[in-house]
Parts: C-alpha cells; structure tokens; sequence
C-alpha cells in the first residue's frame, strides 16, 4: 500500500469515528474530551487522590489549597473520552471554590455541564467526582 493510499485510508476511518462520535456524545463532551483542561500533576500539591473504578480506568487529582479556596486543581486519566471529559469538568467546577463547597459537587453536576453522557459512560461522572472528593478527604485529613 503507497503512503497516499493509507493517508487517503486513515483519512476515512478518522472521519467516521468522528461521525459515530458526534452521534453518541455531546458537543461539549467532545470538546472537552479533545482539549481537555488542567490536565498534568502539580508539584507540591496540597493534596492527592488516585481512584480506579469499575471499569479499569483511573482518575488522579491534585488540589492546591490556599487559605480554603483550592487555587488550582489538575487531573491525569488513563481513560476514555468520556473520562477525560469529566476530569476536564470535575476540576474546572472545583477551582476557586472553598473545600466546602467543592465536597458537594456531583456526578450529576458534572452530567449537567456535558449535557448528560451515554448509559455506558455515567460512571465516567462518578469517577471524577469520587476523586475530587477523595482528594478534599486526603486535604482534610492533614489540614482540618
């Protein structure tokens, strides 16, 4: 097969993965699983929390707290789209917020901004949002 072929190939599959992609999931969903933010570690975090769920994908979140605002907040995953997706969302919800305040972000906060996530994908939202709260736990429990 010529190099043009396969591109020509590759161009193809790319373009119906995105069709069934765009039938399954939201807009937002899509975009955030595509350019994620607060992706990557901090350094010296406040604090940390690490979950694998059900299905084998895992959720890392990094707090920094200051004074009781978390100031930053980064997540990594080995997951799907739709993890990422929820990483990306759990953590923008949880900056600027106080320790209170982000404790009660839920799955359902996170489906609201996605507008809403296939049957298969909801645990994806749990996921992140037990992780945050895993993570606020690990702050707590050093700093309260």
């Amino acid at each position: 097969m010529k190099n043009q072929d396969f591109d020509a190939l590759l161009g193809e599959i790319e373009s119906e993965i995105q069709k069934d992609e765009e039938e399954i999931y939201t807009e937002r969903t899509l975009e955030e699983a595509h350019n994620p933010k607060n992706v990557g570690e901090l350094k010296s975090p406040s604090a940390a929390a690490r979950i694998t769920g059900s299905c084998g994908d895992t959720i890392q979140i990094h707090l920094k707290v200051e004074g009781d605002i978390i100031s930053d907040c980064k997540f990594i995953t080995d997951g799907c789209g739709a993890s990422i997706a929820c990483g990306s969302v759990v953590t923008e919800l949880a900056k600027g917020k106080t320790i209170e305040e982000a404790s009660k972000i839920t799955p359902d906060d996170v489906l609201a901004v996605l507008g809403n996530l296939p049957e298969e994908n909801l645990h994806c939202a749990q996921l992140a949002a037990n992780t945050l709260k895993a993570a606020i736990d690990d702050y707590k429990r050093v700093h309260y």
